[in-house]
Protein backbone atom coordinates (compact mmCIF):
# COMPACT_ATOMS: atom_id res chain seq x y z
CA UNK A 1 0.00 0.00 0.00
CA UNK A 2 1.38 3.33 -0.87
CA UNK A 3 3.01 4.72 2.39
CA UNK A 4 1.13 8.10 2.78
CA UNK A 5 -2.35 5.61 3.28
CA UNK A 6 -0.08 4.11 5.67
CA UNK A 7 0.63 7.10 7.70
CA UNK A 8 -2.79 8.38 7.66
CA UNK A 9 -3.94 5.37 8.84
CA UNK A 10 -1.78 5.04 11.48
CA UNK A 11 -2.67 8.95 12.42
CA UNK A 12 -6.25 8.21 12.43
CA UNK A 13 -5.69 4.96 14.55
CA UNK A 14 -3.08 6.84 17.17
CA UNK A 15 -6.09 9.39 17.32
CA UNK A 16 -8.53 6.56 18.26
CA UNK A 17 -6.15 5.43 21.05
CA UNK A 18 -6.10 8.62 22.13
CA UNK A 19 -9.81 9.28 22.30
CA UNK A 20 -9.90 5.69 24.07
CA UNK A 21 -6.81 7.02 26.59
CA UNK A 22 -8.83 9.98 27.44
CA UNK A 23 -11.95 7.46 28.11
CA UNK A 24 -10.29 5.11 30.45
CA UNK A 25 -6.79 6.92 32.05
CA UNK A 26 -7.82 10.27 31.73
CA UNK A 27 -10.66 9.69 33.66
CA UNK A 28 -9.00 8.61 36.37
CA UNK A 29 -7.45 11.85 37.01
CA UNK A 30 -10.78 14.07 37.28
CA UNK A 31 -12.26 11.03 39.12
CA UNK A 32 -11.87 11.83 43.13
CA UNK A 33 -12.61 15.42 42.40
CA UNK A 34 -16.14 14.15 40.98
CA UNK A 35 -16.83 11.61 43.49
CA UNK A 36 -16.49 14.21 46.22
CA UNK A 37 -18.14 16.95 44.39
CA UNK A 38 -15.32 19.35 44.90
CA UNK A 39 -16.38 20.20 41.24
CA UNK A 40 -18.89 18.65 38.55
CA UNK A 41 -18.52 16.37 36.35
CA UNK A 42 -18.35 19.49 33.36
CA UNK A 43 -16.01 21.73 35.23
CA UNK A 44 -13.56 18.79 36.00
CA UNK A 45 -13.50 17.83 32.35
CA UNK A 46 -12.70 21.49 31.23
CA UNK A 47 -10.34 21.89 34.04
CA UNK A 48 -8.20 18.41 33.08
CA UNK A 49 -8.14 19.58 29.55
CA UNK A 50 -6.91 22.97 29.90
CA UNK A 51 -4.18 21.27 32.53
CA UNK A 52 -3.56 18.25 30.39
CA UNK A 53 -3.02 19.85 26.96
CA UNK A 54 -0.39 22.20 29.06
CA UNK A 55 1.58 19.26 30.52
CA UNK A 56 1.79 17.84 26.71
CA UNK A 57 3.65 20.78 25.65
CA UNK A 58 6.33 21.24 28.89
CA UNK A 59 8.00 17.68 27.81
CA UNK A 60 8.28 14.94 24.96
CA UNK A 61 10.63 12.64 26.68
CA UNK A 62 8.05 9.53 26.75
CA UNK A 63 7.29 10.81 23.60
CA UNK A 64 10.63 9.28 22.64
CA UNK A 65 10.19 5.99 24.54
CA UNK A 66 7.45 5.09 23.21
CA UNK A 67 8.27 6.00 19.75
CA UNK A 68 11.97 5.14 19.31
CA UNK A 69 13.01 3.24 22.48
CA UNK A 70 10.94 -0.11 22.05
CA UNK A 71 12.29 -0.52 18.66
CA UNK A 72 14.75 1.03 17.28
CA UNK A 73 13.84 3.75 14.56
CA UNK A 74 15.55 1.93 12.10
CA UNK A 75 13.72 -1.35 12.73
CA UNK A 76 10.38 0.10 13.22
CA UNK A 77 8.30 -0.38 10.23
CA UNK A 78 4.55 1.32 9.67
CA UNK A 79 3.29 -1.99 10.29
CA UNK A 80 4.27 -2.80 13.56
CA UNK A 81 2.99 0.70 14.21
CA UNK A 82 -0.71 -0.12 12.95
CA UNK A 83 -0.68 -3.80 14.79
CA UNK A 84 0.71 -2.27 17.64
CA UNK A 85 -1.48 0.54 18.13
CA UNK A 86 -4.43 -1.95 17.23
CA UNK A 87 -3.98 -4.08 19.63
CA UNK A 88 -4.01 -1.58 22.40
CA UNK A 89 -7.10 -0.04 21.44
CA UNK A 90 -9.11 -3.30 21.25
CA UNK A 91 -7.61 -3.92 25.04
CA UNK A 92 -8.43 -0.61 25.81
CA UNK A 93 -11.34 -0.48 24.47
CA UNK A 94 -12.58 -3.96 25.94
CA UNK A 95 -11.51 -2.76 29.58
CA UNK A 96 -13.09 0.73 29.63
CA UNK A 97 -17.06 -1.19 28.10
CA UNK A 98 -16.27 -3.21 31.36
CA UNK A 99 -15.38 -0.04 33.12
CA UNK A 100 -12.21 -1.30 34.61
CA UNK A 101 -9.42 0.96 35.14
CA UNK A 102 -6.16 -0.03 33.09
CA UNK A 103 -2.68 1.45 32.05
CA UNK A 104 -3.50 2.85 28.33
CA UNK A 105 0.13 3.79 28.55
CA UNK A 106 1.34 -0.27 29.05
CA UNK A 107 -1.43 -1.09 26.44
CA UNK A 108 0.45 0.77 23.63
CA UNK A 109 3.94 -1.09 24.73
CA UNK A 110 2.63 -4.42 25.21
CA UNK A 111 0.84 -3.74 21.66
CA UNK A 112 4.13 -2.62 19.95
CA UNK A 113 6.20 -5.41 21.36
CA UNK A 114 3.50 -8.01 20.39
CA UNK A 115 3.53 -6.62 16.83
CA UNK A 116 7.74 -5.92 16.76
CA UNK A 117 8.09 -9.75 17.83
CA UNK A 118 6.07 -10.99 15.17
CA UNK A 119 8.00 -8.89 12.77
CA UNK A 120 11.60 -9.03 13.75
CA UNK A 121 11.78 -11.58 16.89
CA UNK A 122 12.66 -11.06 20.04
CA UNK A 123 15.89 -9.60 19.24
CA UNK A 124 14.46 -6.58 17.82
CA UNK A 125 13.25 -5.49 21.11
CA UNK A 126 15.34 -2.87 22.90
CA UNK A 127 14.95 -4.83 26.02
CA UNK A 128 17.03 -2.25 28.01
CA UNK A 129 14.75 -0.18 27.43
CA UNK A 130 12.05 -1.85 28.09
CA UNK A 131 13.61 -3.62 31.68
CA UNK A 132 14.57 -0.03 32.68
CA UNK A 133 11.68 2.71 31.52
CA UNK A 134 8.77 0.73 31.35
CA UNK A 135 8.76 -2.83 33.30
CA UNK A 136 10.44 -0.87 35.85
CA UNK A 137 7.71 1.89 35.98
CA UNK A 138 4.87 -1.49 36.71
CA UNK A 139 6.85 -1.94 40.27
CA UNK A 140 7.62 1.83 40.83
CA UNK A 141 4.23 3.56 39.87
CA UNK A 142 1.70 1.02 42.01
CA UNK A 143 4.53 0.92 45.32
CA UNK A 144 5.00 4.76 44.63
CA UNK A 145 1.50 5.81 44.85
CA UNK A 146 0.42 4.17 47.72
CA UNK A 147 3.69 5.02 49.76
CA UNK A 148 2.78 8.43 48.57
CA UNK A 149 -0.79 8.22 49.37
CA UNK A 150 0.21 7.01 53.13
CA UNK A 151 2.92 9.61 53.89
CA UNK A 152 0.29 12.73 52.46
CA UNK A 153 -2.32 11.48 54.85
CA UNK A 154 -0.74 11.03 57.37
CA UNK A 155 1.27 14.05 57.65
CA UNK A 156 -2.19 15.81 56.76
CA UNK A 157 -4.11 13.76 59.84
CA UNK A 158 -0.99 15.16 62.10
CA UNK A 159 -1.74 18.94 60.57
CA UNK A 160 -5.70 18.26 61.06
CA UNK A 161 -5.31 17.16 64.32
CA UNK A 162 -3.08 19.53 65.43
CA UNK A 163 -4.60 23.19 64.14
CA UNK A 164 -8.61 22.24 64.20
CA UNK A 165 -11.24 20.97 66.22
CA UNK A 166 -13.54 17.91 65.93
CA UNK A 167 -16.43 20.32 65.77
CA UNK A 168 -14.85 21.82 62.45
CA UNK A 169 -15.30 19.14 60.40
CA UNK A 170 -18.13 21.12 58.08
CA UNK A 171 -15.29 24.02 57.56
CA UNK A 172 -12.06 21.15 56.72
CA UNK A 173 -14.84 19.26 53.77
CA UNK A 174 -14.81 22.95 52.11
CA UNK A 175 -11.25 23.83 52.64
CA UNK A 176 -10.42 20.43 50.98
CA UNK A 177 -13.04 20.75 48.18
CA UNK A 178 -11.10 24.32 47.48
CA UNK A 179 -8.02 22.63 47.29
CA UNK A 180 -9.05 19.97 45.53
CA UNK A 181 -9.19 21.56 42.40
CA UNK A 182 -5.54 22.67 42.78
CA UNK A 183 -4.63 18.69 43.31
CA UNK A 184 -6.85 17.95 40.21
CA UNK A 185 -5.26 20.36 38.26
CA UNK A 186 -1.81 19.33 39.21
CA UNK A 187 -2.45 15.54 38.35
CA UNK A 188 -3.82 16.50 34.96
CA UNK A 189 -1.38 18.47 33.82
CA UNK A 190 1.19 15.81 34.94
CA UNK A 191 -0.76 13.24 33.15
CA UNK A 192 -0.31 15.47 29.95
CA UNK A 193 3.14 14.97 30.68
CA UNK A 194 3.64 11.34 30.74
CA UNK A 195 -0.10 9.83 28.42
CA UNK A 196 -0.37 12.34 26.20
CA UNK A 197 3.12 11.57 24.41
CA UNK A 198 1.67 8.07 23.64
CA UNK A 199 -0.19 8.54 20.51
CA UNK A 200 2.36 11.48 19.80
CA UNK A 201 5.01 8.98 19.90
CA UNK A 202 3.31 7.08 17.45
CA UNK A 203 2.62 9.59 14.97
CA UNK A 204 5.76 11.41 14.95
CA UNK A 205 7.26 7.68 14.76
CA UNK A 206 5.26 7.23 11.45
CA UNK A 207 5.94 10.80 10.32
CA UNK A 208 9.84 9.82 10.18
CA UNK A 209 9.50 6.29 8.91
CA UNK A 210 7.71 7.31 6.30
CA UNK A 211 10.44 10.29 5.43
CA UNK A 212 7.78 12.79 5.83
CA UNK A 213 9.74 14.67 9.21
CA UNK A 214 14.04 14.43 9.30
CA UNK A 215 14.11 13.97 13.27
CA UNK A 216 12.28 12.37 16.42
CA UNK A 217 10.61 15.91 17.03
CA UNK A 218 6.92 15.95 17.78
CA UNK A 219 4.73 18.56 15.54
CA UNK A 220 2.81 21.17 17.09
CA UNK A 221 -0.74 19.99 15.42
CA UNK A 222 0.13 16.64 16.49
CA UNK A 223 0.15 17.61 19.97
CA UNK A 224 -3.36 19.85 19.55
CA UNK A 225 -5.04 17.34 17.77
CA UNK A 226 -3.96 14.36 20.63
CA UNK A 227 -4.98 16.50 23.30
CA UNK A 228 -8.42 17.43 21.80
CA UNK A 229 -9.27 13.54 21.32
CA UNK A 230 -8.52 12.86 24.46
CA UNK A 231 -10.65 15.21 25.80
CA UNK A 232 -13.89 14.12 23.64
CA UNK A 233 -13.06 10.54 24.97
CA UNK A 234 -13.41 11.32 28.41
CA UNK A 235 -16.43 13.64 27.74
CA UNK A 236 -18.29 10.78 25.78
CA UNK A 237 -16.95 7.56 27.51
CA UNK A 238 -15.01 8.12 30.75
CA UNK A 239 -17.95 8.03 33.35
CA UNK A 240 -17.59 4.22 33.40
CA UNK A 241 -14.07 4.13 34.73
CA UNK A 242 -14.56 7.28 36.96
CA UNK A 243 -17.33 5.67 38.86
CA UNK A 244 -14.98 2.71 39.37
CA UNK A 245 -11.84 4.80 40.50
CA UNK A 246 -14.09 7.82 42.28
CA UNK A 247 -17.35 5.66 43.82
CA UNK A 248 -16.59 1.92 43.82
CA UNK A 249 -12.68 1.36 44.89
CA UNK A 250 -12.97 3.27 48.14
CA UNK A 251 -15.28 5.53 50.28
CA UNK A 252 -13.90 8.74 49.74
CA UNK A 253 -14.11 12.64 51.30
CA UNK A 254 -12.41 15.64 49.85
CA UNK A 255 -9.50 14.76 52.54
CA UNK A 256 -8.87 11.66 50.89
CA UNK A 257 -9.13 13.42 47.05
CA UNK A 258 -6.39 15.71 47.66
CA UNK A 259 -4.16 13.38 48.92
CA UNK A 260 -4.84 11.03 45.96
CA UNK A 261 -4.69 13.57 43.55
CA UNK A 262 -1.27 15.51 44.92
CA UNK A 263 0.60 12.56 45.43
CA UNK A 264 -0.53 10.92 42.09
CA UNK A 265 0.70 14.13 40.57
CA UNK A 266 3.87 14.05 42.65
CA UNK A 267 4.63 10.38 40.98
CA UNK A 268 3.52 10.54 38.06
CA UNK A 269 5.28 13.59 37.03
CA UNK A 270 8.99 12.26 38.37
CA UNK A 271 8.33 9.62 36.47
CA UNK A 272 7.79 11.91 33.25
CA UNK A 273 11.00 14.19 33.78
CA UNK A 274 12.99 10.48 33.42
CA UNK A 275 10.72 9.64 30.05
CA UNK A 276 9.29 6.47 31.97
CA UNK A 277 5.63 5.56 30.50
CA UNK A 278 3.74 5.22 33.96
CA UNK A 279 0.46 4.57 34.07
CA UNK A 280 -2.28 7.04 35.68
CA UNK A 281 -4.53 4.71 37.01
CA UNK A 282 -1.88 2.71 38.63
CA UNK A 283 -0.60 5.71 40.19
CA UNK A 284 -3.80 7.26 41.76
CA UNK A 285 -5.74 4.32 42.15
CA UNK A 286 -2.92 2.82 44.46
CA UNK A 287 -3.23 6.14 46.06
CA UNK A 288 -6.25 6.08 47.46
CA UNK A 289 -6.12 3.21 48.76
CA UNK A 290 -2.70 4.20 50.45
CA UNK A 291 -4.60 7.28 52.03
CA UNK A 292 -7.56 5.16 52.77
CA UNK A 293 -5.75 1.92 54.17
CA UNK A 294 -4.63 4.24 57.23
CA UNK A 295 -7.60 5.94 58.35
CA UNK A 296 -10.04 2.91 57.87
CA UNK A 297 -9.46 -0.43 55.91
CA UNK A 298 -13.05 -0.99 55.77
CA UNK A 299 -13.76 1.62 53.78
CA UNK A 300 -11.66 0.02 50.64
CA UNK A 301 -13.67 -2.30 48.84
CA UNK A 302 -11.59 -5.28 48.14
CA UNK A 303 -13.28 -7.20 45.02
CA UNK A 304 -13.33 -4.08 43.32
CA UNK A 305 -9.09 -3.68 43.73
CA UNK A 306 -8.60 -7.30 43.05
CA UNK A 307 -10.19 -6.91 39.46
CA UNK A 308 -7.97 -3.81 38.85
CA UNK A 309 -4.54 -5.44 40.06
CA UNK A 310 -5.68 -8.42 37.55
CA UNK A 311 -6.27 -5.99 34.89
CA UNK A 312 -3.14 -4.43 35.58
CA UNK A 313 -0.65 -7.40 35.30
CA UNK A 314 -1.95 -9.05 32.20
CA UNK A 315 -2.59 -5.61 30.24
CA UNK A 316 0.97 -6.05 28.42
CA UNK A 317 -0.07 -9.78 27.38
CA UNK A 318 -3.16 -9.27 26.04
CA UNK A 319 -2.29 -6.41 23.97
CA UNK A 320 0.43 -7.95 22.40
CA UNK A 321 -1.32 -10.64 21.89
CA UNK A 322 -4.28 -8.86 19.83
CA UNK A 323 -1.35 -7.35 18.14
CA UNK A 324 0.62 -10.35 17.21
CA UNK A 325 -2.45 -12.28 16.34
CA UNK A 326 -3.64 -9.30 14.08
CA UNK A 327 0.14 -8.75 12.39
CA UNK A 328 -0.06 -12.34 11.84
CA UNK A 329 -3.37 -12.50 9.88
CA UNK A 330 -3.28 -9.13 8.39
CA UNK A 331 -0.32 -7.88 7.80
CA UNK A 332 0.11 -9.89 4.09
CA UNK A 333 -2.39 -7.53 2.89
CA UNK A 334 -0.48 -4.49 3.85
CA UNK A 335 2.62 -5.09 2.66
Amino acid sequence: MPTLFLITLIAVLALIFDFLNGANDRANSIATVTATKALSPTKALILASVFNMAGAFVSTKVAKTIGKGIISSENLTLSILIFGILGAIVWIFICTKSGIPISVSHSLVGGIMGAGIMALGTTGINWQIVNNKVFLAIILGPTAGFMAGSLLFVLLSWTLFLFFKKSQTQKIEKTFKKLQIISASFVSFTHGMNDTQNAMGIITAALLSGGLINSFVVPLWVKIACGLAMGIGTFLMGWKVMKTLGWKLAKLEPKHGFVAETGAGIIVGLHSIVGMPVSTTHVIGSSVLGGTFLQNRRRIKYPVAGKMIIAWLITIPCAGAVSALSYLLLNPFIV
